[in-house]
C-alpha cells in the first residue's frame, strides 16, 4: 500500500485519469473530491462490499428452471412466430449503406 501526506487542496493522480483531491478536513473528517471517467465506478468501501456480496449471492442463489413450450405450439400452423425461408420472404427494397 503506498501511504502519501497531502494538505488541504492537493491532488494525487491515479492512472493519469482519476484525479483524488483533499476539500476539507474537519478534525478525524477528512473530505475528498473524486473526478474521474463516467466508466470508472466509485464507491465508498461499504457500498463495493455490499455490491460484492450481492453478486456472490445472485451466482450461488438456486435458479428456477425456464419451463419448456410445448411442442406442438412452437410448430403449430397458425403460430405467428414460425420462421419463414428466405425465398418466402419479400426483397428488401430499401437498402441503406
Amino acid at each position: 500500500m503506498l501511504i502519501l501526506s497531502r494538505k488541504l487542496n492537493e491532488s494525487i493522480v491515479i492512472d493519469g485519469r482519476i484525479t483524488v483531491r483533499i476539500m476539507r478536513v474537519d478534525g478525524d473528517i477528512v473530505k475528498l473530491g473524486i473526478a474521474a471517467p463516467s466508466e470508472v465506478p466509485v464507491h465508498r468501501q461499504e457500498v463495493y462490499d455490499e455490491i460484492q456480496k450481492s453478486n456472490r449471492e445472485a451466482l450461488t442463489t438456486a435458479s428456477r428452471a425456464v419451463p419448456r413450450l410445448a411442442t406442438a405450439a412452437v410448430r403449430g400452423p397458425a403460430n405467428p412466430i414460425i420462421c419463414r425461408q428466405e425465398s418466402q420472404l419479400q426483397p428488401d427494397t430499401e437498402r441503406r449503406t
